[in-house]
């Protein structure tokens, strides 16, 4: 039996929404509906078209580009490098969006509880890494050793080995899942680094053993990682972008909130 198609513009009912439409655009590709150096429409017109947010578009269109389908150029748009043939079929991996969504999640609490019992030479060590932070930022070619060490080292605080290992596999997820990388490359690309002013918070949170502070300080820190990668993306100026970005975060605000 031949695979089910759906050129007709609607959405399939399977998957998260950027799969329902990645697959969409992936059959209108395979249809013949654009060539080969073509542009795509813009992602606020996919949005509107299909009623999904631009967070949604962007993840297909990543999607897209990791198979090498298409070609996605900060300020011009989505051009199709190459056509699929009838067997093929869109693959995904972990998202960069569906990765913070999880790090909020687990790196929150594991900072609540981690402030309970890091000890001095876990604090001094952070304090380092900080500082080691700092020093890569200013490196051409920008490295995040010190960064996931940062991270890895607080999972590690909690005492407890299964949350250890959750975080780590996250970790490890960001640097294999191949849509993950790519966005992460194109925030290095556009010069984003990780904060030290964020990560401070962080540390100082941990040092006056607050757990509530360390969660909130945790969520915020990945709340704006969340819209770095949101602004990295975007197509527009970084002010329309904020704009946009602020309905998408508040669905995690929502489902994550900060505690006092």
């Amino acid at each position: 039996m031949a695979a089910k198609t759906f050129t007709d513009g609607a959405i399939p009912d399977t998957g998260r929404l950027y799969q329902r439409l990645a697959r969409l655009l992936f059959d209108q590709l395979t249809s013949g509906r654009y060539v080969v150096g073509e542009r795509l429409p813009a992602e606020r017109e996919l949005s509107l078209e299909h009623n999904i947010s631009r967070p949604a578009v962007r993840e297909a269109l990543i999607a897209l580009e990791v198979q090498g389908y298409i070609e996605v150029r900060v300020g011009a748009g989505a051009f199709v490098r190459k056509l699929p043939g009838q067997d093929d079929r869109p693959g995904f991996a972990i998202t960069a969006f569906e990765l913070t969504e999880a790090r909020i999640l687990l790196e929150g609490e594991a900072a609540a509880l981690a402030a309970v019992h890091v000890d001095d030479a876990e604090l001094a060590e952070l304090a380092r890494l900080v500082e080691q932070i700092d020093a890569e930022n200013l490196l051409p070619d920008v490295t995040e050793d010190a960064d996931r060490d940062f991270h890895l080292l607080i999972a590690a605080a909690t005492r407890n080995a299964a949350i250890r290992s959750a975080i780590d596999n996250l970790w490890w997820i960001r640097a294999t899942s191949p849509e993950c990388a790519l966005l992460h490359d194109k925030a290095r690309r556009a010069n984003v680094r990780p904060v030290v002013a964020e990560h401070r918070v962080i540390l100082n949170a941990l040092r006056a053993h607050d757990p509530a502070a360390s969660r909130a300080a945790m969520h915020a820190h990945l709340r704006a990682v969340m819209e770095h990668l949101l602004f990295t993306s975007e197509e527009r100026a970084v002010e329309e972008a904020r704009r946009l970005a602020s309905s998408t975060n508040a669905r995690y605000r929502a489902a994550f909130p900060v505690k006092c």
